[in-house]
């Protein structure tokens, strides 16, 4: 027979004899809130739900936390519109000019009032919609203004005590083939001179205007009358269709009797300047170095570099060299060929030590004293004189008076609001401020590598 001989042992509890339950801490429940498990499929149900109500909970939270970053922030200042421009078709551009504001339309152009915003005049003698609008003040009363319309015109008015007055079509011209697109315009300030870039047939130039001023002021006094009946005639009534219709026919009648009998003859803006853009450097053409020099000034400034002495075979010769030296990069960045530049910037410059004013030579401090202009692609920054005397051959290149070369080619320029500082940037991310007055650079920054700077301006 078995006999125990020592006292029945009880084991210890292990995890084996845990109840097995779905709810991995039930070890962590209050034993007073302990609820009878529920059975299948509500368990489960159960646990769906409560994984929905969590991620709610962590989407709520996360938005309220985005909510008081936001906050946080400073809130720009709205404001509402104090005044409304009620015009007659489409508003495409505005200028501003003394008290007025002048507005390009679709079909023509508006004057209104900056004090209470009321329409002025209209007029449509420009049919076309107008894309860009300058305008200068030149005292009196008086404002000159140049649009362009959608077909790349540009349109000269003066703006006389409330009235239109259409002056001239810069680039208006009878050839179809011989036609040329406005690309920019730039009116200097008090209305002196106005530039114009075209192009056409493949080609660009600059065309620089003097505008009469003086004389128009003169011929405005004298027949102020035919001023009034042209504001009659573009001014619009406001009443019904009908009278309306009646009453612009009586105005437009009385106008043209009054223009009639004192029409202004206004002077036409004289061509002071056609610039082009500088053709590419090729081969000399100088048998000698006493021919160059023949061609070259007093040697007090640079020029373009056309006048040198290098021929075309060593043009080849070292493109030659360069090309088997770096093909591989050559190939990769895909090297385009030399072209004449199509696109142009340019200011018009007051008086100062760069531009050497000859001594019978009128200088006035507040008009501008020449041009500054770089092409597109192009080292050089070239300032022409506006007083030099006009040349009889207008179809030759125009020569610069003063020349800045630059290391890298200029990719865009600006000129403060004194018109003394020039800014000047390359497209190796160099920027250059020049002092005018002085004629030397104040400083030079440069900016981290790998980017292009596409415009500057002054604050």
């Amino acid at each position: 027979a078995n006999i125990r001989r020592h006292p029945l042992e009880i084991p210890p509890p292990c995890e084996k004899d845990w109840p097995k339950d779905d709810e991995e801490d039930f070890f962590l429940q209050d034993p007073d809130r302990k609820r009878d498990a529920l059975p299948q499929p509500f368990r489960m149900i159960n646990k769906l739900v409560m994984q929905v109500f969590e991620s709610a909970m962590e989407i709520i939270e996360r938005r309220e936390m985005l909510q008081e970053a936001q906050k946080r922030k400073v809130q720009p200042t709205r404001y509402s519109p104090t005044a409304e421009f009620q015009v007659t078709g489409r508003a495409n551009c505005l200028a501003v000019s003394g008290k007025y504001i002048f507005v390009g339309l679709s079909v023509g152009l508006a004057a209104f009032s900056t004090c209470d915003c009321k329409e002025i005049c209209a007029s449509d003698a420009v049919k076309t919609e107008i894309c860009a609008l300058h305008a200068s003040d030149l005292g009196n009363e008086s404002h000159v203004l140049l649009a362009v319309d959608e077909m790349g015109l540009v349109w000269l008015f003066c703006f006389h005590k409330e009235s239109f007055l259409l002056i001239k079509a810069l680039n208006e011209v009878g050839d179809i083939s011989m036609k040329s697109t406005c690309v920019e315009v730039v009116l200097s300030l008090g209305g002196d001179y106005a530039g114009v870039l075209l192009q056409g047939n493949k080609k660009a130039w600059l065309e620089i205007y003097q505008l009469p001023k003086d004389s128009w002021l003169r011929e405005m006094e004298k027949n102020p009358g035919a001023a009034a009946g042209l504001a009659c005639s573009e001014r619009r009534p406001s009443c019904t269709a009908v009278h309306s219709a009646v009453l612009n026919t009586f105005l437009l009648q009385d106008s043209q009797v009054s223009a009639n009998q004192a029409d202004p003859k206004l002077d036409l803006p004289v061509l002071l300047l056609t610039v082009k853009p500088p053709k590419p450097i090729t081969g000399s053409s100088f048998e000698s170095p006493l021919d160059a020099l023949k061609e070259v000034d007093d040697g007090s400034m640079l020029g373009l570099g056309y006048n040198h002495l290098i021929k075309d075979l060593q043009w080849e010769l070292q493109e030659a060299i360069f090309r088997s030296t770096y093909q591989e990069y050559l190939e990769a960045e895909g090297v385009i060929k030399e072209e004449i530049p199509r696109h142009a910037t340019f200011h018009f410059l007051l008086p100062s030590q760069v531009l050497q004013m000859g001594p019978d030579m009128e200088v006035q401090a507040d008009v501008p004293a020449g041009i500054g202009v770089h092409w597109d692609g192009n080292h050089n920054f070239c300032l022409y004189l506006l007083n030099n005397p006009l040349n009889e051959q207008t179809d030759s290149d125009l020569k610069p008076d003063v020349v800045w070369p630059c290391a890298a080619p200029i990719a865009c320029s600006a000129v403060s609001s004194c018109f003394r500082y020039l800014a000047l940037a390359g497209e190796d991310a160099t920027i250059t401020i020049w002092d005018k007055q002085l004629g030397f650079p104040l400083s030079v920054t440069a900016i981290l590598e790998e980017r292009f700077i596409r415009s500057i301006h002054f604050l």
